[in-house]
C-alpha cells in the first residue's frame, strides 16, 4: 500500500466490515449516530477517531473491548500501517 488514501480507505474498511459482522441493528445505530451527532460516517472517521470511540462507547456499552479486540484482530490483516493503527487504537484504547 503507497497511497496515504489507500491506506486510509483499507483501514476504515476493515472496522466497517467488523462492525457490520458484529450485527446489523448495532452497524445501523453506529452510523445514524454518527451522522446526527457528527454529521460523518464511519469511513470519515480517520481523521476523528474520537468520533466513533464515543459512539461506539454508547451503542456497545459493556461489550466496547470486545468491539475493539475485534477491530484489532481485523486490522491486524492489513500490512503497511502500524504508524496509522498504533494512532488510531490508542484513541480507542484511551
Amino acid at each position: 500500500m503507497d497511497s496515504p488514501e489507500i491506506k486510509k480507505e483499507a483501514f476504515m474498511s476493515c472496522i466497517e466490515m467488523v462492525l457490520m459482522k458484529k450485527g446489523g441493528f448495532n452497524h445501523n445505530l453506529v452510523v445514524a449516530k454518527l451522522n446526527s451527532l457528527y454529521n460523518t460516517s464511519v469511513m470519515n472517521c480517520y481523521e476523528n477517531p474520537e468520533y466513533l470511540r464515543a459512539v461506539l462507547k454508547e451503542v456497545y456499552k459493556e461489550n466496547y473491548n470486545s468491539v475493539i479486540d475485534d477491530i484489532k484482530l481485523g486490522l491486524d490483516d492489513l500490512t503497511d500501517i502500524e504508524k496509522e493503527k498504533t494512532k488510531f487504537l490508542k484513541i480507542m484504547d484511551s
